[in-house]
């Protein structure tokens, strides 16, 4: 199923982790999955609390680190929320700008 010629557009697999929150997930490489999430989707703690439980669900499962970084970060090198595998817990990343 996850087969496919190197050149080959890769499928997006559509989540909805709940109803009306979508995540796009898209093979990057062969050891890496990358996802969007639409952020006007999780405006409220309460969206938020679904994210984070998101984010801790598919790290548990993998047993690796899950990393949420900006759009347009390709580098992935300002991660601004992660799952943390030793702590179990979600942790903020980003140094919180403050003015």
């Amino acid at each position: 199923m996850l087969s496919r010629p190197a050149d080959a557009e890769c499928a997006d697999v559509r989540v909805w982790p709940v109803p009306d929150v979508l995540a796009i997930f898209r093979l990057e490489s062969a050891d890496e999955i990358g996802f969007d999430v639409d952020l006007r989707e999780l405006q409220g703690q309460a969206r938020l609390d679904v994210l984070c439980w998101f984010l801790r669900a598919i790290g548990r499962r993998l047993g690796r680190p899950v990393v949420l970084t900006s759009e347009g970060d390709w580098e992935r090198s300002h991660p601004v929320l992660g799952f943390d595998v030793e702590s179990d817990e979600v942790v903020l990343l980003a140094t919180p700008q403050v003015s």
